[in-house]
């Protein structure tokens, strides 16, 4: 039985209903749920119907289209429209922190949000005149009923309409398109994304399965469809290959939703002039919801299910943590001023980890990789710098902080990596203050540590131009000797390096000396041809 959705909450279970439904061999289903999502022929783009730029002046046409009478079809395609972009740009600010994709998210939801309650008496219509029974008196109450509440629903999404900032949406498809070329579609980053909506679906999916609620499938549908606009709009191999299977698990989903809200419209009208004629209603919808479920799950479930077909294609082992990583470097790009100076002081952060191993037995029983911690906070270490705060080392702990860890970055190291970050200047960490009281002892100490490398490395680039090339880590007598490439005792930078080191010397009880480091004789083409014939 379809469960009941009184009329106080079936909102608050389907939202605003995004009843993209369009009929997969069930003869059941309304003829014009979903209108195809394409421009009239006459309007056709030159242009693919793909990507950030097409659906966003998509937008602009679709809201000429639907002032006119807010019929049907253009109030769907204009709902479209938004949705694609929202969810795009939903994806894209994952790697580009620019605030325009936030702000368009919101403007676009408003207008989304208000012509939701029109597109689904719209779409209440359509069910009921498919579902009822000739003559059937109810159905003429219920048709009575939508008909008084589409003329309100009208004027509040003309109003709506008239709010909305097409010029400013104008300057945003100039804009953020651009923004978004910077990744290549197809690329690792892209199927690295899908793989997150992957992922976020299945889960969903196995709890559609276990509870059978309608909120449950609600959230299923959705997340397949977020999967299928990335895989759409970004990854286009993998669309060729499966577009038909997920527009139409979407729409199974969508029809599940649907008779859902529809059982709950139906309930509260209250149309029934006996028992016998709400029991027929419930009958046919409930018939209809469990046929739709079953050619959705014969398709999901199994050896062979469409679940294991999608994620053969994305990531796997080592090339999901490279991804991640990938996505936090370009994510870093758009911030740091300086991003040649952050790759630099990663180089040289890694070299002097390296050097100092040896002493790393304090690192046993700590969660994480300590080197890859510290790769992450060089790489962000300043982020910060894009609010031009005098203080960015606290700036770029709030920024990864807010960060929603990739799959592959384990959120506690992008944790660790932002306290690191934060000390790489500034105040000394030390036990007890806000930054560190959220991480165990063995933790804060191994923050300490890496954030001690990174103020070295941090100083040895101050000036900003790579001037120490590398750097080696040797021990003489009881202490340490880092020989820097490019170094000299006489150079302003040195007093840099040398107020740099104090936190390390603290932390190892050890004086780090300073040396200048010779460079390495660069081997002739000639030599490396021998080595190579050799090797051969």
């Amino acid at each position: 039985m379809v469960a009941e959705v009184n009329s106080t909450n079936w909102r608050a279970v389907g939202g605003k209903m995004d009843l993209a439904v369009q009929a997969k061999g069930l003869s059941s289903a309304p003829s014009r749920l979903a209108p195809q999502e394409s421009m009239p022929a006459a309007a056709q783009p030159v242009a693919p119907s793909t990507g950030l730029g097409f659906w966003m002046h998509r937008v602009l046409e679709e809201c000429d289209r639907v002032s006119a009478q807010f019929a049907p079809d253009p109030v769907h395609d204009l709902r479209v429209a938004l949705r694609r972009c929202r969810s795009l740009a939903d994806g894209l600010m994952a790697m580009d922190p620019d605030p325009g994709w936030k702000r368009m998210k919101k403007s676009g939801k408003r207008l989304f949000q208000a012509l939701g309650s029109l597109r689904d008496l719209h779409v209440m219509e359509e069910w009921v005149g498919r579902l009822a029974a000739p003559g059937d008196p109810a159905t003429v109450r219920l048709l009575q009923g939508f008909a008084v509440r589409v003329a309100g629903l009208k004027e509040q999404s003309a109003q709506a309409l008239q709010a909305f900032d097409g010029k400013q949406w104008r300057r945003w498809s100039n804009v953020l398109p651009r923004r978004a070329a910077r990744v290549r579609p197809g690329s690792l980053l892209f199927r690295h994304l899908a793989l997150e909506r992957w992922t976020d679906a299945y889960a969903l999916h196995g709890r559609a399965l276990r509870n059978h609620s309608q909120v449950s499938w609600h959230q299923l549908r959705i997340a397949i469809k977020r999967f299928r606009y990335v895989v759409e709009n970004f990854l286009p191999a993998q669309h060729a290959a499966w577009s038909q299977d997920l527009k139409e698990m979407q729409d199974l989903l969508g029809e599940v939703h649907d008779l859902d809200i529809l059982w709950a419209v139906v309930r509260e009208a209250s149309p029934f002039s006996d028992a016998d004629a709400e029991i027929r209603w419930r009958t046919v919808i409930r018939g209809e919801r469990e046929l739709r479920i079953k050619k959705y799950r014969a398709r999901m479930l199994g050896k062979m299910n469409l679940w294991q077909v999608w994620r053969a294609e994305l990531p796997h082992g080592k090339e999901i943590e490279e991804a991640g990583q990938r996505r936090l470097r370009l994510w870093a790009s758009f911030l740091d001023p300086d991003w040649r100076h952050s790759s630099h002081v990663t180089r040289l952060a890694l070299q002097l980890y390296d050097g100092f191993a040896p002493t790393g037995k304090a690192r046993r029983g700590t969660e994480g990789d300590p080197r890859e911690i510290l790769r992450l906070a060089a790489l962000l270490h300043d982020v910060g710098m894009s609010s031009h705060e005098k203080r960015h080392h606290k700036a770029t702990y709030r920024l990864i902080r807010g960060l929603a860890s990739p799959v592959g970055i384990p959120s506690h190291d992008l944790e660790v990596a932002a306290a690191v970050a934060r000390y790489h200047r500034g105040a000394l960490p030390r036990t007890g203050q806000k930054v560190l009281r959220s991480l165990s002892p063995e933790q804060q100490r191994e923050v300490q540590r890496l954030a001690g490398i990174l103020r070295l490395a941090n100083a040895f680039d101050a000036s900003r131009d790579g001037r120490i090339r590398r750097v080696e880590v040797h021990r003489h007598n009881g202490f340490f000797v880092v020989g820097a490439e490019g170094y000299s005792a006489r150079d302003g930078q040195a007093e840099t390096i040398a107020s740099g080191r104090h936190l390390l010397e603290v932390l190892l009880r050890r004086p780090l000396l300073i040396r200048p480091l010779r460079a390495k004789p660069r081997q002739s083409i000639e030599s490396k041809t021998k080595q190579l014939k050799a090797k051969s």
